[in-house]
């Protein structure tokens, strides 16, 4: 798609029309390669991009925790206590251009945002297979 405006357009309507756990596994894809290109731009002496890749990680950082249901579920709780520790870690990693602090918040994000979509998809074959019998 080398069209801007018909990739903007696909782009908005792939997240209009996703579930909430869709969602959920598209905001962290965007948190790990916001992660990645922060580390890339430190690495190449680019603080000012870095920073815009941090900030916008931030923003999802707070998003999540926003939204996070925590009358719902017993572990959120704890996802919300390690968002805010991420949180501080990538406003810690902006302010001292630190890309080994940016790696680390990565290998925290990875993990999770391997287990939601493992579940989206368990969730989603389990709804299909509920659907079929």
């Amino acid at each position: 798609m080398n069209n801007p405006s018909m990739r903007a357009r696909y782009i908005a309507d792939a997240v209009t029309t996703a579930s909430p756990g869709k969602l959920l596994v598209m905001l962290y894809d965007r948190l790990v390669l916001d992660l990645v290109k922060a580390e890339e731009a430190l690495g190449a002496g680019d603080r000012q991009a870095a920073s815009a890749q941090l900030q916008h990680a931030q923003d999802i950082v707070i998003e999540l925790r926003t939204t996070l249901r925590t009358d719902v579920w017993d572990g959120a709780a704890g996802l919300a206590e390690l968002y805010g520790f991420l949180l501080t870690q990538l406003i810690q990693a902006n302010v001292r251009g630190d890309a080994a602090q940016v790696a680390s918040c990565r290998s925290m994000v990875e993990p999770l945002r391997d287990a939601w979509r493992t579940a989206v998809l368990e969730a989603g074959a389990v709804g299909v297979a509920a659907r079929v019998a």
